[in-house]
Parts: structure tokens; C-alpha cells; sequence
């Protein structure tokens, strides 16, 4: 089966920095409106090759933050699909460092993601859950989401940027968190089912609506790696 995981698109807090991972989190700007509108038409059979598998698109899930809701719902409703609220699939927390500005967050937040990448599960962030938390939620979502599905069908979960690279390098020895960018509904397709394992089949680094959708001025916790005020 195939596994697309979309990043949700722009928020005002992509915007200036903060790192907002707590529930309920921020709704979508304008230009993640026009992101999230462009999904359907992206994910047309045909439209992106090898990203769907033969039975198409059987099921979405969507994490329980706000944006992540707004971002599917247009493919949604489009599919005549629901978009499933599935627990797991939300962004790592950033703990003490929620919806902070300063690069010394950014700083934390990606070195968290970096020694998870080197096999240090027990790494937290200061009052957020370490490595071996995360891995679980999510791997146990993934499961709850694909398990109804046929071999030859597509699922299609809208998650967020530091949970789907850290989830795909956890799970398929790509490192996605080291420099690589994963802009607003962009998106990685894997191939597999948790019992065999998952492999990386394609990544776009670029919204999946088309690059005229970039917002090139958002920040990206695992690349800001310079200082900043998020201002």
C-alpha cells in the first residue's frame, strides 16, 4: 500500500517562527488556504507519477491540530473521503520552548530531532516526551490508519514537518531531518505496511500544488540553524 504523508499547510506561525505544536494551534493564511485548495488537483491520478498505488485514495487522517483539518479538507471533500481525526499524528512538542521565537528553540528543537536521528530515543526536549514517545504515537497511528486498507490502496495523512521527516528517517533510514526541507504540503510517499516496513519512494520538497505556492519566507525549524528573532 502507499502512504502519503502532506505536510499541512501555512500558518501564521509559520510565518514568524513560533514554534507552535500545542493543541489546538493556529488556522491557515491566505496562501495556505490557496495550498491547501491545490491538494486535489495535485493528487489526481497521473498528476505526481507513483504516488498513488492502483486502488486510489481509501482513507485521510488528519492530526488533531486545526491546520491539519483545514489543509485535507478540500481533497476531502473532493473524494467524498472523511478526514479522520487520528491522535499520533501530531508535531513534536517543543515543551518549555512552545511557541517561542528564539533561535536558541529552534537550536534545541532540531538537536532533539538530530540525536532521535543517531539513535538517542531517550533525548527530550525540556517538559515535552522523548524519542521513544514519539515513535510510538505515530507508529501506532500509521497503524490505526492503514490497517483497514487493501495492498493496491492509498492513505493519505496530513501531519506536520518535524513529525513526518523524524517519523520516515526513524522508520526508513532516510535522513530526512538532516538539511532537508519539507515545505508547506510537501510531501513523502512510502510504500510498504507496518508489519513488512516502510520504504521512501518519492519526497517533494516543494508544495504538491505547484512552486508558485511557496512561502519562502516561512521558517523551517530544521533549517534555521542561524540566528534569528523570528520577527
Amino acid at each position: 500500500m502507499r502512504l502519503l504523508l502532506i505536510r499541512h499547510a501555512q500558518t501564521p506561525n509559520n510565518v514568524t517562527g513560533a514554534l507552535d505544536t500545542a493543541y489546538p494551534g493556529a488556522g491557515l493564511t491566505e496562501l495556505g488556504l490557496r495550498q491547501a485548495a491545490a491538494i486535489p488537483d495535485a493528487l489526481a491520478p497521473g498528476a505526481i507519477p507513483d504516488a498513488l498505488a492502483p486502488g486510489g485514495i481509501a482513507a485521510i487522517a488528519v492530526s488533531p491540530l486545526v491546520r491539519t483539518g483545514l489543509t485535507a479538507a478540500p481533497l476531502a471533500e473532493r473524494l467524498g473521503v472523511d478526514a479522520r481525526v487520528q491522535h499520533g499524528f501530531e508535531e513534536i512538542l517543543a515543551g518549555d520552548w512552545e511557541m517561542s521565537r528564539e533561535w536558541a528553540a529552534v537550536a534545541a528543537y532540531r538537536a532533539a530531532l538530530l540525536a532521535w536521528a543517531d539513535g538517542d530515543l531517550a533525548h527530550a526536549l525540556p517538559g515535552a516526551p522523548d524519542g521513544a514517545d514519539f515513535l510510538a504515537r505515530f507508529d501506532a497511528a500509521v497503524h490505526a490508519t492503514v490497517s483497514p486498507l487493501n495492498d493496491d490502496e492509498t492513505a493519505v495523512v496530513v501531519s506536520h514537518g518535524a513529525a513526518i521527516r523524524a517519523w520516515v528517517t526513524l522508520r526508513t533510514g532516510t535522513s530526512l531531518v538532516r538539511g532537508t526541507s519539507m515545505p508547506n504540503t510537501g510531501m513523502a510517499v512510502l510504500e510498504g505496511d507496518p508489519d513488512a516496513g516502510w520504504a521512501l519512494r518519492d519526497y517533494v520538497g516543494r508544495p504538491i500544488g505547484g512552486i508558485h505556492l511557496d512561502g519562502g519566507h516561512a521558517h523551517d525549524a530544521l533549517l534555521d540553524v542561524t540566528p534569528h528573532t523570528g520577527g
